[in-house]
């Protein structure tokens, strides 16, 4: 639309819940449509139409729900020519297209008509976004609007898009404004509901505007218009592209089974780009919950970070900003193959996952061929074209192929053979995007996609257990299924009268790899006998937090304190290990680490303890491969500090008051550095630094016992520790 259309309707909108610059950041309904009619040719206004969208009723009290109906009642005595209700939203957007287009009509002054709003909220904020939640179809009228405030910049450059409003409008073109019309600038609290009378001053004063524009000496023409996407365009991207790190997000929360349409339905209103949806997948090639999204624009992506925890179904999703390279390194590909895959428009694309090494563009065709005496057909599209094998540089096959389908129906129809039987194997199907296949074909024909942990260490040291001696003093607590709002005081007033059993800086809450609560604590008590009463009393009692309305039963046990150390230091207690105590790291129940999508994980190479040429000269083959321990100030007596930490699963939270907050921190009342440790007669099949490790991890030395060699006499309670008198084999640094 490039000439100047024939009439404007200025369009206000008001929901139940924040307005201004937060209207629509809180997903409430729209509860009022204010519109007038603007003829541009004849610079003449029309009348104005006032309609009220009855609230949801159901979750208000009885008290609430008569004073909607009073305020309704006296709201319908407003200054508007035509007042109108519905009882919903799609009735009322009915009802807007319905009388719009009998005005206009009856007018006859011309017949193309395009909305004009103060901003972009109105259209691409309240009104798409609440009508897609609820599947309800959008009139024709509300895909294209004009921008007021970008149409008075094109006259006014100097002034800031972001800083005006119907105000400074009306000054800069001298136009009275009425005392009582609302000011957002002026509103100490934007989240405060805007009163109905507030919304017919500012469609009149917007109107006002909109003729004082058209009118000499501006002149204005009101030409190209905004546009709302109607529908999400699938597409390729090049890693060699280039993408604005203001125009890509990061979603997190997402169900599982969505899809990239499901994403463009949750931002409905705003423009993706072409493709510009990719899911996240984790290192066994699973969507992870994530996704990273790429607008047109950073206005449209400033405006996606304001509906931050809006739900999809039942699930809240969160939404951070993210940079053009996380994009690329998700939906980027460089093959000719997938580029020439993808090409073909309008095409579903569905993932198998399963097949035989040995399967063949012929079998698969046969697997979505109809059977005997079924009728439903589900043809690939292009034959051996539409199946694409993904395969290893070397090209071996993975056991997962793409294939294409021409329709949405003949894509459901090839799902339901899910599970179904190709030679030997059952075959998984799922419905996949492009960005999907960029990123599997990513992670087979180069170096992993996805940074991922280092895999876990395995010992090869037969006398060495990783778990903790059943026959410890078990005087500690651990509590299970903590809300994961919990804090420090609501685990202090759940414990009650055994508060003043705990020990001083005795409370230890457990935190995962991102640093959030993983619902589980460990508290130190004075004596076993109170640890015991305390577990047999609380045991499965409900906790409350205080800052979230969550209250969960929780599980107390008692435990050692080796086990708490096992713990703290990055391993999980097995419900096992009180019967099997000398076995491999495998059975340890050691966790292993969450999969996430980048940047969760960033291993960067850490610089060696020693420089390198003392390193060559004390152990050449194992003098460049260690790796630097956490620095660990002296202290209190809890963890030692000469061990040498490595946090990779869980953290330390230190309970107030006078506990450090960082997480590095590990009291300890030795003064003495870490020591390097020479352990001659190790196994030769040995992975060296890895399995010293893996040895000492958990464990807790005491002074005298931080010299260690193979020569050296035992301990008669533990035979993994060996005490080291001053040998000539032995260097501390």
């Amino acid at each position: 639309m490039t000439a100047q259309v024939d009439y404007l309707v200025v369009v206000f909108t008001a929901t139940s819940g924040a307005s201004g610059e937060l209207l629509g950041s809180d997903e409430k309904d729209l509860v009022q449509l204010v519109w007038q009619l603007v003829d541009v040719k004849n610079k003449k206004l029309g009348r104005l139409n006032e309609l009220f969208i009855k609230p949801d009723l159901s979750d208000l009290t009885e008290e609430k729900e008569k004073d909607v109906v009073e305020e309704s009642v006296v709201e319908n005595g407003s200054g508007a020519d035509c007042v109108f209700t519905a009882s919903n939203l799609e009735s009322a957007l009915n009802l807007f297209h319905l009388q719009l287009t009998n005005e206009v009509n009856s007018t006859g002054a011309g017949t193309s008509v395009c909305l004009c709003t103060d901003g972009q909220l109105h259209i691409r904020q309240v009104i798409h976004p609440e009508a897609a939640s609820k599947n309800i179809l959008v009139p024709d009228c509300f895909y294209s609007f004009f921008d007021l405030r970008k149409e008075f910049k094109k006259h006014s450059p100097s002034s800031d898009l972001r800083a005006l409003n119907v105000h400074t409008m009306a000054d800069s073109l001298s136009i009275p404004v009425d005392v009582a019309t609302w000011d957002p600038s002026a509103l100490l609290d934007p989240s405060a509901i805007l009163p109905p009378e507030i919304a017919l001053q500012q469609v009149h004063s917007l109107a006002n505007i909109v003729l004082a524009m058209l009118s000499e000496p501006i002149s204005h023409t009101f030409s190209n218009p905004e546009r709302v996407s109607e529908k999400f365009e699938t597409g390729t991207c090049s890693k060699m592209e280039k993408v604005c790190d203001n125009t890509v997000i990061r979603a997190r929360g997402l169900p599982w089974q969505s899809s990239d349409q499901d994403i463009a339905r949750f931002f409905r209103g705003l423009n993706i780009a072409k493709g510009g949806a990719a899911l996240c997948l984790n290192a066994q090639g699973r969507r992870n919950g994530e996704a990273l999204v790429r607008f047109v624009s950073e206005e449209h992506r400033d405006l996606a970070l304001q509906r931050h925890k809006h739900h999809m179904g039942n699930r809240y999703i969160e939404v951070y900003k993210a940079t053009g390279e996380d994009f690329l390194k998700i939906a980027g590909g460089t093959s000719n193959e997938v580029a020439i895959f993808l090409s073909r428009d309008d095409q579903i694309i569905v993932r198998m996952r399963g097949l035989p090494f040995t399967a063949t563009h012929e079998q698969v065709l046969a697997f979505f061929s109809p059977g005997e005496g079924l009728k439903e057909t589900c043809p690939v599209s292009g034959g051996k074209d539409g199946i694409l094998f993904v395969r290893y540089p070397d090209g071996r096959p993975t056991g997962d192929a793409f294939v294409l389908f021409t329709s949405e129906e003949h894509a459901q129809c090839a799902l339901r053979k899910h599970k179904e039987i190709l030679g030997r194997r059952y075959i998984e199907l799922f419905k996949s995007t492009a960005a999907e296949v960029q990123q599997v074909l990513n992670r087979y024909s180069s170096a992993p996609l996805i940074p991922v942990a280092p895999a876990p260490l395995v010992s090869v040291l037969p006398a060495v257990s990783l778990l903790p001696s059943p026959g410890g003093v078990r005087d500690c607590l651990r509590l299970r299924g903590l809300p994961y709002t919990a804090s420090i005081e609501d685990i202090l007033t759940f414990l009650g009268e055994f508060t003043h059993d705990i020990r001083p800086h005795g409370v230890h809450m457990v935190l995962n790899q991102q640093g959030r609560p993983s619902g589980d604590c460990f508290i130190q008590m004075t004596s076993a006998e109170r640890a015991l009463q305390a577990s047999q009393r609380l045991h499965k009692h409900v906790m409350a937090s205080q800052r979230g309305a969550n209250s969960r039963y929780v599980e107390v046990f008692p435990c050692s304190t080796e086990e708490m150390g096992l713990v703290l230091m990055g391993g999980s207690l097995s419900h096992t290990h009180t019967h099997i105590h000398t076995r491999s790291r495998s059975g340890t129940g050691l966790s292993p680490p969450p999969c996430l999508s980048p940047p969760s994980y960033s291993f960067n190479p850490a610089p060696p303890v020693l420089p390198t040429e003392a390193a060559a000269a004390l152990y050449p083959p194992i003098g460049q491969v260690l790796l630097t321990p956490r620095p660990l100030p002296p202290g209190h007596a809890y963890y030692p500090g000469s061990a040498q930490l490595y946090m990779n699963y869980t953290a330390y939270y230190p309970s107030p008051p006078g506990s450090p907050t960082t997480v590095g921190f590990f009291p300890s009342s030795l003064s003495s550095p870490g020591g390097l440790v020479r352990m001659p007669g190790l196994t030769y099949n040995s992975n060296g630094v890895k399995d010293l490790i893996n040895a000492v991890q958990g464990y807790q030395y005491a002074p005298e016992d931080a010299l260690m060699h193979a020569h050296g006499p035992v301990h008669a309670h533990d035979p993994a520790r060996t005490l080291l008198t001053q040998p000539k084999e032995w260097v501390c640094i």
